[in-house]
């Protein structure tokens, strides 16, 4: 490693090209969207209005390079789990009660193996949730992927009831914090990259456990927080991390004030700072810190134990995130 700190960007994964490339393409898919279409481009879920009332709620997600972390480790199950929390947890943030969900899986050869703890993985974290593993397509594509890769997506369908209701987001609220069990499913290309002179059995200090152990820590769920908390907004911090995924439950004019001494940041994430000598933006851009959802409530609904982490004001920069 140079002088320089490491950067999402510079370990492959570039957020604002990507950003920049989505803003070409929303009118073309604007175009496709009926009256039906109550949510496009741009929330955690996309919503479509059924006949009598109700929603239903979708998404569509990947695990990205934790995969490469999961065949060095032989170790898939979690990664079954792992795509079937992110999905439901990003229909949860528009109250939605997952209904089925499908896979896509690819790779150059089939191990039966591998197929095997993928799919242990996914139904255990489907029934957890109550939804139905509907089917899915499993593709071998020798030549587009090498011998021993893969790939794994998910697809999710949920349902809106008719009475779910959300009080308007207001400055005064309050930001609830619900943890992190890791790193879950962003940022792994960055991490591999701080990482990769490290065998995965290597046991840091500051960790406690095997590398591999830690970073292969499954994705949370949130469903049963969400169904038990009152709340307004709701942020599933993943791709983007703290800065790019926060706004997303804010209206507009309206900003997040965080106080970073509210929480504690796991060892994990202060190990890959020091390591990659990654810049405080740059991680609250890429990870989710040790917080995997954040919740707007108002101030009287703040459940017993929660988390302040912050609380919503009106916008005075170009910042939406600012800390204190």
């Amino acid at each position: 490693m140079g002088s320089e700190g490491l950067s999402y960007a510079a370990a492959g994964v570039d957020i604002e090209a990507y950003e920049r490339a989505l803003e070409r393409v929303k009118p073309l898919i604007a175009a496709t969207h009926g009256k039906e279409v109550v949510e496009g481009v741009g929330p955690f879920a996309g919503l479509y209005a059924l006949p009598g009332g109700g929603h239903l709620a979708a998404s569509a997600d990947g695990v990205g390079t934790k995969i490469k972390v999961a065949i060095a480790a032989s170790s898939h199950r979690g990664i079954g789990v792992d795509i079937v929390n992110h999905c439901v947890n990003d229909i949860a943030t528009a109250r939605a009660r997952p209904l089925f969900f499908l896979d896509y899986f690819a790779t150059g050869r089939l191990d039966p193996d591998v197929f095997t703890q993928l799919v242990e993985g996914m139904t255990a974290a489907c029934r957890a949730a109550g939804c139905a593993l509907l089917g899915g397509e499993t593709a071998e594509m020798p030549g587009v992927y090498a011998l021993g890769d893969y790939d794994l997506a998910g697809f999710i369908v949920g349902l809106v009831e008719p009475s779910a209701q959300r009080d308007a987001v207001e400055p005064g609220d309050v930001l609830i914090g619900l943890p992190s069990s890791g790193l879950h499913t962003n940022g792994y290309s960055l991490v591999r990259k701080v990482f990769e002179d490290v065998p995965l059995g290597h046991v840091f200090s500051e960790l406690g456990r095997p590398l591999g152990e830690v970073v292969l820590e499954p994705h949370r769920s949130y469903l049963d927080d969400l169904g038990r908390i009152r709340w307004k907004g709701a942020a599933h911090i993943t791709g983007g991390g703290v800065l790019g995924n926060l706004p997303r439950c804010l209206p507009d004019g309206l900003a997040a004030r965080l106080d970073r001494k509210a929480w504690r940041v796991p060892p994990i994430f202060e190990l890959i700072r020091k390591r990659g000598r990654i810049a405080d933006d740059e991680m609250y851009g890429t990870f989710n810190m040790g917080i995997g959802m954040i919740l707007v409530v108002d101030r009287r609904d703040v459940p017993e134990g929660g988390t302040v982490i912050g609380e919503v004001v009106r916008q005075a920069g170009p910042d939406r995130v600012v800390f204190r």
